[in-house]
């Protein structure tokens, strides 16, 4: 009889680190580079990263692994030909050597490879993140962290199967300002909270471009994955800020998977909800009103109404904490802007570099600032919220099941049919 794969108490790995499940449980797949054996170094070397995607998103990533003591790029995965070898190129350049590879699993099974970094369109996130943790690869996954609902689930339980760390990159959790403002409406500083205006701004709504001839060097029967069958266009797939691909409803939640992910996380944060989540989401439009989430308690999050200038504006029955990047921080009183914790005020964990944290964690196999469950539940917002305005109606939403109620339609959207043979690993 085989052995059974190690199972872990979500609550434990969430809580505790993974230390403390795994020393209950089978031994972890990691790496003899991490681990110190076979004649490697110890957990003070070097990781070993493969990177999927060498899109926009790609180059911050790059130019933070190939400059860190800490980390050696191994290998570069995309399917456009022309991109793949120009980075691969640049990689080289500043590190000495690294590989191109064009199908993601061949970097995934590689015996040399730690970590695996999934910085592709949102749609293929869960494929490559499961693949990569099935194979004893920790993962750095870019924000949102699932195109679905079920995807997202089905992450969290390779996390918890296969003992690995995932870090989401919604970086803004590293970021100090947003983490003080975060700790004053968590300790009450502003009083109960009763609105929260998150700016996501908006894109060109999808449009159905002419078909043009696919590039020779790019495989785009392999880029659409795992969504339906569409006439290719350059602006389809394009990693364009005003729109490209995050414009269409196959590859992602629109501006709610984009923006809406980072700042639906540190709301999330602030309200100490990383295990939970609202119980409504309402589209814009419906009785003339905003888009806006509302949890149990009746607080409501409205989408790009008036912010003060911040990104996300808290408003409390004793004073206001605006946050935003670039350090923006500003509270209402001003005072509260100084404010020192107490020693009995929850402090959140503190990160400064949002890289960094889930290496030190690769290392310690502690959870990351931004791990599988609060990534699942932040994307699940940017979901449910998808689903509410392609619908055109309320959601109503059952957080601890994690489920939505007494709607059949929107029930079924919680998953996409996936097109063959683009299935998910398990």
């Amino acid at each position: 009889m085989k052995n059974p794969k190690p199972i872990f108490d979500r609550r434990q790995i969430l809580k505790g680190g993974l230390a403390s499940a795994v020393a209950a449980s089978a031994p972890m797949i990691l790496s003899s580079r991490v681990l110190g054996r076979e004649g490697h170094t110890g957990p003070n070397s070097r990781i070993n990263i493969g990177m999927v995607g060498c899109g926009l998103i790609s180059k911050g990533h790059r130019g933070y692994c190939t400059t860190q003591d800490a980390t050696q790029v191994v290998a570069l995965c995309d399917i456009n030909k022309s991109v793949l070898s120009k980075y691969v190129a640049e990689v080289k350049k500043a590190q000495g050597s690294c590989e191109g590879i064009h199908d993601y699993r061949e970097l995934c099974e590689r015996d040399d490879i730690d970590a695996v970094m999934v910085l592709t369109p949102d749609h293929w996130h869960a494929a490559i993140s499961i693949e990569a943790m099935r194979n004893g690869k920790d993962v750095y996954v870019e924000k949102p962290m699932s195109l679905t609902i079920e995807e997202g689930k089905a992450m969290r339980s390779a996390v918890e199967r296969y003992g690995r760390v995932l870090q989401v990159g919604s970086q803004q959790r590293s970021e100090t300002a947003f983490r003080k403002g975060a700790e004053l409406v968590r300790n009450g500083y502003i009083g109960k909270v009763h609105t929260v205006i998150a700016r996501l701004g908006k894109f060109p709504g999808p449009t159905q471009f002419n078909e043009e001839p696919i590039p020779e060097d790019f495989d785009y029967d392999r880029w659409l994955g795992p969504a339906p069958w569409e006439p290719y266009n350059k602006e389809r797939v394009k990693g364009n800020y005003g729109g490209g691909w995050r414009r269409f409803w196959e590859y992602g939640s629109r501006k709610n998977g984009d923006w809406g992910a980072h700042h639906f996380d540190i709301i999330q944060w602030a309200f100490d909800m990383d295990e939970s989540g609202p119980t409504l989401v309402t589209p814009k439009g419906f009785e003339d009103g905003p888009q806006s989430h509302t949890y149990a308690d009746g607080t409501k999050v409205i989408r790009d109404g008036d912010t003060k200038g911040a990104m996300i504006r808290f408003i409390g029955e004793e004073g206001e904490v605006h946050v935003g990047r670039s350090r923006y921080f500003e509270t209402t009183p001003p005072s509260l802007k100084s404010t020192k914790l107490k020693s009995n005020d929850t402090h959140l964990y503190v990160s400064e570099d949002h890289r960094g944290d889930w290496l030190n964690c690769i290392r310690t196999r502690e959870q990351p600032i931004a791990n599988v469950e609060v990534g699942h539940r932040t994307a699940t917002i940017c979901q449910l919220s998808g689903i509410a305005e392609r619908l055109g109606r309320p959601i109503k939403w059952d957080p601890k099941a994690e489920q939505i109620i007494d709607d059949p339609v929107a029930t079924r959207m919680m998953d996409r049919p996936r097109r063959a043979p683009y299935t998910l690993p398990f």
